[in-house]
């Protein structure tokens, strides 16, 4: 039997109605969203399946709003029989993948990752921060574009996502100057993304520290599947590692291209995005021709998943 891996995405994926077919199919996860209102003593079920848009695009929204489509979407994957071998997640979908590994509960995961959302928004003043990607540069001359703009403050990679697609993130006028020098280089685009605070920089270093005061008040288990994480690119089983990963993950890269060619090297070819958008699917393409991407957010996507798995595997 083929290996297959579940990642789980990250914010940028959320969109009013995600969700809802499974929670209409399945009493398992009908169940799960009411399990989240209680936590949250909010109805993220109302807001993810009817918004407002706008409310839902709040950053202490969204990350609890897609972790719990994620489960969902797991969750309908594991009453047709499939489970992962091995789970990553992008950035706030590392949250998704530790609850999927029984490393981190529901009930601290939602409110921990609404937190984490709002310690993330209130870190950097709006405005003072910026975010933006370059496409169709090489790694070692976008590292080089951050350094040479340093001058006009904190500016650094945020996400290698794929060849050729790097976040840089950090004080507006640096990556603004570092989007000038990658143009110059050759990047084919350099494009500011619509972004409320400077994800993944050093800017962000006092989200990590409030982060830190939160995870001190729960508990993190031994993963029961290899969780592949973000700063590293390698599993990590002992908890309070993995505690010290979630801070520094605040403020680090996120080096997705690096974990999903780990999780390719351990064997794994199949990769199911489990929760909203397709935004992984695009980095799995990029990254190699030899791996199968699939996804799972509604009943279309689910069945077709299962009809797709159980030909391949």
């Amino acid at each position: 039997m083929k290996k297959i891996a579940f990642i789980f995405p990250g914010q940028g994926a959320q969109y009013v109605g995600m969700g809802k077919e499974l929670y209409e199919n399945f009493d398992s996860v009908k169940q799960l969203f009411n399990r989240a209102n209680d936590i949250l003593e909010q109805d993220i079920t109302e807001l993810c399946f009817n918004g407002p848009e706008e409310d839902l695009m709040k950053t202490e929204n969204t990350q609890p709003a897609i972790l719990l489509v994620s489960i969902a979407a797991m969750m309908a994957l594991k009453e047709h029989g499939y489970s992962p071998h091995m789970v990553a997640g992008l950035s706030l979908g590392e949250y998704s993948a530790l609850v999927a590994a029984q490393a981190l509960s529901l009930e601290d995961a939602i409110p921990l990752v609404r937190k984490r959302g709002q310690f993330m928004q209130e870190a950097v003043p709006l405005g003072v921060g910026a975010m933006a990607a370059i496409i169709g540069l090489s790694t070692d001359k976008v590292e080089e574009c951050c350094k040479m703009a340093a001058d006009l403050g904190t500016v650094n990679p945020a996400n290698y996502n794929c060849p050729g697609q790097i976040v840089i993130s950090g004080h507006k006028e640096a990556v603004e100057k570092a989007c000038s020098f990658a143009k110059e280089m050759g990047a084919r685009r350099a494009v500011m993304l619509a972004v409320s605070a400077p994800f993944h920089s050093q800017l962000l270093e006092p989200a990590g520290a409030k982060l830190r005061e939160e995870l001190k008040k729960i508990k993190i288990k031994l993963p029961q599947i290899p969780v592949v994480n973000n700063v590293y690119a390698r599993p990590e089983e002992d908890p309070v590692k993995i505690e010290e990963n979630l801070v520094r993950q605040v403020s680090s890269p996120v080096r997705w291209e690096e974990s999903v060619r780990y999780m390719i090297n351990q064997g794994i070819h199949e990769f199911v995005e489990v929760g909203p958008g397709r935004v992984l699917n695009g980095f799995l393409r990029k990254i190699s021709r030899d791996i199968k991407g699939y996804n799972v957010q509604d009943m279309d996507s689910l069945q077709k998943t299962l009809q797709e798995l159980e030909d391949a595997i």
